[in-house]
């Protein structure tokens, strides 16, 4: 026991004289700072806003995208997406939103379909209105593919007794995320936020 105490001991006091004696424990300069940023004052671009999240009213938005979307590979990160208003909207007896206004939202990530049946997705973002705070609205929407992972794990699973069965269920893979342009996406108005 006492043998296995200090040999143990004995490998952690080198490993620590080691570690003590490493460069990456010096302290790293940042030329391209102090270059380009020594002289400069820098402002914090974070304003804290003042939401009030105690309030639940909300007003919801229904949208319809302009240009139908077959999969995710129809559109890139950054696009502007263009969608219409499918109603009027109302606050407080003023239209705030007209039928068929158009309202621009940003391609914010592309997830591609993986394997055992991981659908993508398409997370949409930045919505621009013309008479709506954006930052009162919700922020993104998401659109999913068929999830095919709920059939086909319990199947990879059933086939696990015959060796190489189990294995070929990783090959299928999820459904496109579509949008077409009589589906409708929800948003909602926080107009007290």
């Amino acid at each position: 026991m006492t043998r296995h105490f200090t040999l143990s001991a004995l490998i952690t006091a080198i490993i620590l004289f080691c570690t003590s004696l490493c460069p990456a424990q010096a302290i790293v300069r940042d030329e391209l700072v102090e270059e380009t940023l020594m002289d400069k004052e820098l402002q914090n671009p974070y304003q804290p806003y003042k939401y009030n999240y105690e309030d639940l009213k909300r007003i919801p938005i229904e949208l319809r995208v302009m240009v139908n979307i077959k999969s995710e590979n129809d559109v890139t990160e950054g696009e502007r997406i263009v969608f219409l208003a499918c109603h009027d909207v109302y606050e407080k007896g003023h239209k705030i939103l007209k039928k068929n206004e158009q309202v621009y939202a940003k391609v914010e990530t592309i997830i591609s379909s993986g394997m055992n049946g991981i659908p993508a997705s398409i997370i949409f973002s930045d919505f621009k209105f013309n008479n709506i705070d954006s930052a009162k609205v919700t922020d993104i929407y998401e659109v999913y593919g068929q999830d095919r992972s709920l059939w086909v794990f319990p199947l990879k699973w059933a086939l696990t007794f015959l060796p190489p069965t189990g294995s070929l269920t990783n090959f299928i893979k999820g459904g496109h995320a579509k949008l077409k342009d009589n589906e409708t996406i929800e948003l909602y108005y926080h107009p007290n936020w």
